[in-house]
């Protein structure tokens, strides 16, 4: 699948299949990761995968934005370590896996974990350091299947891009 097909057919999965993802797929992912650019090039990242299915059932107990994690077969939470700008480097960390995992036919959806006390229970179940910064556990699988709605709508062009500056809409 060539970028712009994946960039533009790319979809949020909440709800997989039991089928393991293979590992030269999984080290495609990780190495998307790996690859991704970070700020001053520190990569300061850090890329936990767990498969085993008691932790993952716990993750999705704690993890009450998204209980859908307990189901997925993997799943990889994304740890920053004194980073200069850890959500922007982590974020283009996590776009690039979401890609290549999308153009190898899995799905994924960034569960956040806000919640101080959800926090402390991923870091203790994990053995994250306490000084480390948990960003997102990213489940994955391959997509369940279930009835999918036909397409994300997205604004018109003519509403989000300004040209020059702040407001000029019209090209040219």
């Amino acid at each position: 699948m060539d970028v712009y097909q994946c960039i533009r057919s790319r979809r949020t999965v909440r709800d997989y299949k039991p089928d393991p993802i293979p590992e030269d797929v999984l080290h495609k992912i990780l190495q998307a990761a790996r690859w991704s650019p970070s700020s001053s090039n520190t990569q300061k990242w850090s890329f936990i995968v767990i498969r085993d299915r008691d932790t993952l059932a716990s993750l999705g107990k704690i993890c009450t934005q998204g209980p859908f994690v307990g189901q997925a077969p993997l799943a990889i939470a994304v740890v920053m370590n004194d980073a200069p700008r850890p959500q922007l480097d982590a974020g283009r960390a996590l776009q690039q896996m979401e890609l290549m995992a999308w153009s190898q036919g899995v799905g994924m959806c960034f569960v956040g974990v806000r919640e101080a006390d959800q926090q402390k229970a991923v870091k203790e179940l994990l053995g994250i350091p306490e000084a480390m910064e948990l960003i997102t556990i990213l489940p994955f699988g391959y997509r369940a299947d279930t009835p999918r709605p036909a397409g994300t709508p997205r604004k018109p062009m003519a509403e989000i891009i300004h040209w020059e500056h702040f407001g000029a809409t019209a090209q040219g």
